[in-house]
């Protein structure tokens, strides 16, 4: 019974992401100095089921629906975390951004960042992607081994040199 109510609890915490708030972007590492802030919102959901905490993860991600929505609501075409979530609840900023996309934050922190911080910042160029190498191109070498190897037949010192005592005495 108890299960049955957990998880019936887990499939009402689903948040879905409207049409308005579809037409909004997230913009966690991106620089939101060239756009207009139009207000915050601040969001939040469940944590915790009883004794149970919900994966970080997924509150994560309903956070950003809810401040995705709550950012169409605004008129704002973006959304930007004001800081990390706290008990299942975050603060975003919602702002109105030109068309395209936004310039990478270099070494800023989650809030906007003032035009001329942005400016000073050095601008970075795009990197090619990763491409894969092969370690070795020839075919693996296998050798078998026997499955009962012979006793070794040589003593683990030198024969005959006198300063180790033969066993048996001799």
């Amino acid at each position: 019974m108890i299960a049955v109510l957990l998880l019936a609890g887990c499939s009402s915490m689903e948040v879905h992401l409207s049409p308005s708030g579809r037409q909004v972007r997230a913009a966690y590492v991106d620089s939101v100095a060239s756009c207009q802030q139009v207000g915050t919102a601040t969001v939040s959901v469940t944590d915790h089921v009883g004794p149970f905490a919900r994966g970080n993860l997924s509150v994560r991600d309903n956070l950003e629906v809810l401040a995705r929505n709550a950012g169409a609501g605004l008129g704002a075409n973006t959304v930007k975390p004001l800081g990390p979530p706290v008990d299942g609840q975050q603060q975003w900023g919602a702002y109105r951004c030109p068309p395209g996309p936004l310039p990478r934050a270099v070494g800023t922190t989650a809030a906007a960042t003032p035009a001329s911080a942005a400016s000073a910042a050095p601008q970075l160029q795009p990197v090619e992607p990763a491409q894969t190498v092969p370690l070795r191109t020839e075919p693996l070498q296998v050798q078998p081994v026997s499955p009962n190897p012979a006793p070794a037949a040589t003593a683990p010192w030198p024969a005959g040199s006198g300063s180790v005592p033969s066993p048996g005495g001799g």
